[in-house]
C-alpha cells in the first residue's frame, strides 16, 4: 500500500476529514475572495457596465470550469476507487486518459466559439451597451481557458492522491497572483475588462506550475503513462463526472436565466444588481464546493475499500459541516448586506437598495444548498450517479427554471430573488425522501 492509502485507511475519521476539509475550504475560500476582488476591481476601475459585461460572459468561463470538473471529479473519483482496490496501474491510466480527452474537448469548443463570439454574447443576454465589455472578456477566456481547465483538473487529482495541502497551495498561488495582476492590468495598464480576463488565465498558469511539483514527490502515485484508447475507461470517467458537469453547467444556465429575466423585468439596473449578488453567490458556492471536495476522495476510497462504517461517519461529519456553513452564510446576508454591497463602490442609490433587498432574499437558499450539494457530491463519489443527477437536476432545471418564470408573475421582482431559495428547499425535501426510503451508505452485507 502507498503512503496515501495507509493514511486513508488508518487515520481516525474526524482527523482525516479535517485534514482534507481545512485545506480544501481554505483554498476555495481564497478562490472565492479572488472572485469578489475581481468584481471590486472591475466595478471601481471600469464601472457598472464592465461588471455587468463580465457577468454576461460568465457562462463561458463556467462552461470551461464545468468541463474541468467533469473530467477532474469523474477521473479523480475512479482514481481513488482504484487506489482503494490497490490497482495502481488502473489509477494511472484513468489519470492520463482524463487529461488527454479534456484537452481535446476544450480545444474543439474554444476553436468553434472564437468564430462566433458576438452571437454567444447576445445569446447570454448582452445588449448594445454591454456588448463591448462582454467581447473583451469573452475572447481572452476562449483563447486561454485551457490553462484554467488543466490547473483545476490537476488540483483535483492531487487531492485524490493524498496531497490536499499542495492542492490548496496551488489555489493560494492562483488567487494571490490574480489579485495582484488584476490591480496591475486594470488600474496601472488600464486594460479594463480584458485585463481582468488576462489576470485570471495568467495566474491559473502559474498555479498550474506550482501543482506540477507534486510529480517530484517519491510517494506520489500520480503518473502519466503510455495508454491506448480505452472506450470503457473514457465512458466511466464521463459517467462518473457527469453530475459535476451538470452542477457547473446549471450554474451557467441559472446565471443566464436570471440575467434574461432581470433584463426583461427591471433592465440594466437589475442585471447590475444581480452581478453583485452573483459574485457573492459564487464566493459562497466555492466554499460549499470545498466541503464536498473534502468528502470526495475519502468517500471514493472507503467505498472502493468497502470500509462502510468509516464512510458513514465521514458523510455525517460533512453534512453537519455543510448545514453549519449554510446557517453562517444566511446570517451574513441578513446582517451585513449593506457592507457587502458597499465594497463594490456602486454609486447609484437605486442599484444599492435593489441589491441589498436581493441579498436578503437570495441568501435564504444557503439554508438548504449545503445539504443538497453534500449529498450530490457524496452519491457521485460512490458511483451512484442516478441519485446524484436527481439532486442536481431538481435544484436547477426541474424547480428553478419554472420558478423563474412563475414567481415573477405572482410576486413581481421579489419572486425573481426567491426562485433559487424555493428551488433549493424543494430539492432538500427530495433528498430527505430519497434517504428515508433507502439508507445512503451501503452495508457490508449489501456489498
Amino acid at each position: 500500500m502507498t503512503e496515501a492509502t495507509i493514511k486513508l485507511r488508518e487515520t481516525p475519521v474526524k482527523k482525516l476529514f479535517l485534514s482534507y476539509l481545512i485545506p480544501s475550504v481554505l483554498g476555495m475560500l481564497l478562490m472565492s475572495v479572488n472572485i469578489i476582488v475581481d468584481g471590486i476591481f472591475v466595478s471601481h476601475g471600469v464601472g457598472p457596465e464592465g461588471l455587468a459585461g463580465i457577468n454576461i460572459a460568465v457562462p463561458v468561463f463556467a462552461m470551461f470550469f464545468s468541463i474541468s470538473l467533469w473530467f477532474g471529479v469523474g477521473g479523480g473519483t475512479l482514481y481513488s476507487i482504484a487506489l482503494g482496490q490497490n490497482d495502481i496501474r488502473k489509477a494511472q491510466t484513468i489519470f492520463t486518459q482524463a487529461f488527454v480527452f479534456a484537452i481535446a474537448i476544450v480545444a474543439t469548443i474554444a476553436t468553434i466559439s472564437v468564430w462566433n463570439e458576438e452571437k454567444l454574447a447576445y445569446l447570454f443576454g448582452a445588449n448594445e451597451t454591454i456588448l463591448p465589455y462582454v467581447l473583451d472578456y469573452l475572447h481572452v477566456i476562449l483563447v486561454f481557458g485551457i490553462v484554467y481547465v488543466l490547473e483545476n483538473m490537476l488540483s483535483i487529482f492531487i487531492r485524490n492522491d493524498g496531497n490536499p495541502r499542495l492542492a490548496m497551495m496551488g489555489l493560494v498561488t492562483t488567487s494571490v497572483l490574480n489579485i495582484i495582476l488584476n490591480y496591475i492590468f486594470i488600474f496601472i495598464l488600464e486594460l479594463g475588462v480584458r485585463g481582468a480576463a488576462l489576470a485570471t488565465v495568467l495566474s491559473a498558469g502559474i498555479g498550474f506550475l506550482v501543482l506540477l511539483t507534486h510529480f517530484l514527490r517519491k510517494s506520489s502515485t500520480l503518473r502519466f503513462v503510455r495508454i491506448r484508447f480505452e472506450w470503457r475507461t473514457l465512458r466511466d470517467i464521463l459517467n462518473m463526472g457527469f453530475p459535476s458537469f451538470i452542477v457547473e453547467s446549471s450554474a451557467a444556465i441559472i446565471t443566464m436565466g436570471y440575467n434574461i429575466v432581470f433584463m426583461r423585468v427591471v433592465g440594466e439596473i437589475g442585471v447590475t444588481a444581480f452581478a453583485v449578488v452573483n459574485y457573492l453567490h459564487a464566493m459562497i458556492l466555492m466554499i460549499f464546493f470545498g466541503v464536498g471536495a473534502a468528502l470526495q476522495p475519502i468517500a471514493s476510497f472507503h467505498y472502493g475499500a468497502k470500509l462502510f462504517e468509516r464512510l458513514k461517519a465521514s458523510l455525517r461529519l460533512t453534512v453537519q459541516t455543510g448545514l453549519l456553513f449554510g446557517i453562517v452564510a444566511v446570517c451574513i446576508g441578513f446582517f451585513f448586506a449593506d457592507a457587502l454591497v458597499a465594497v463594490f463602490g456602486i454609486q447609484s442609490e437605486e442599484v444599492i437598495n435593489f441589491t441589498i433587498q436581493g441579498i436578503g432574499l437570495f441568501f435564504i437558499s444557503y439554508m438548504f444548498l449545503g445539504y443538497n450539494l453534500v449529498y450530490g457530491e457524496y452519491f457521485q463519489a460512490i458511483g451512484n450517479i442516478r441519485k446524484s443527477l436527481v439532486i442536481i437536476v431538481c435544484r436547477s432545471f426541474v424547480f428553478l427554471i419554472p420558478l423563474l418564470w412563475i414567481l415573477p408573475k405572482v410576486f413581481g421582482v421579489t419572486g425573481i430573488w426567491l426562485a433559487l431559495p424555493v428551488a433549493e428547499a424543494c430539492t432538500a425535501c427530495v433528498v430527505y425522501m430519497m434517504n428515508k426510503r433507502r439508507a445512503p451508505v451501503p452495508t457490508a452485507a449489501a456489498a
